[in-house]
């Protein structure tokens, strides 16, 4: 069985990232989807509870896509579901810089564990989490930006707010 592993802090789950994980589920028998707290990242808009639900809702479709929270190694997760590789969406060149580095490092824990690098999809590749946030925060029309699943759980949450 082919596994593959797509990660993210998810900060929200956007357009941008299911389209990587549905070009992931179409090469690989089985996908997770390893969201990570990423305590580091500041102005987080979800806890990481919040981040797993927005994920599972938006991979609901994809009968082969899985989303854990984990807020270890990533190499270390992928290393326990048996994956034989990371799959990372790239936008820029500094994208691809950070990920080319992070990719040595997690074949140094995990020899054998290949990371691949999928090009952003033109349609997407000014979006981001932090786009996503400034579009939720100033309460605009999010079908441009967030995956339909997870619209009523973000209009929820941020009238609560």
């Amino acid at each position: 069985m082919r596994i593959a592993v797509c990660s993210g802090s998810f900060d929200p789950i956007t357009l941008g990232h299911m389209d990587i994980i549905r070009r992931t589920a179409a090469c690989f028998d089985q996908v997770y989807v390893c969201v990570s707290p990423n305590a580091e990242k500041r102005g987080q808009m979800f806890t990481p509870e919040q981040k797993l639900k927005l994920v599972e809702a938006a991979v609901l479709e994809l009968p082969n896509v899985t989303a854990e929270l984990y807020g270890g190694l990533l190499a270390d997760f992928a290393a326990e579901r048996k994956a034989t590789a990371i799959v990372r969406g790239i936008r820029t060149q500094s994208d691809f810089d950070t990920e080319y580095q992070q990719a040595m490092v997690n074949r140094g824990l995990h020899p054998g564990l290949e990371t691949l690098l999928l090009p952003a999809d033109p349609a997407y590749i000014y979006l981001s989490s932090t786009v996503a946030r400034e579009m939720i925060h100033y309460h605009q029309l999010l079908d441009k930006y967030l995956p339909k699943a997870i619209l009523p759980l973000i209009r929820d949450w941020t009238e609560q707010r």
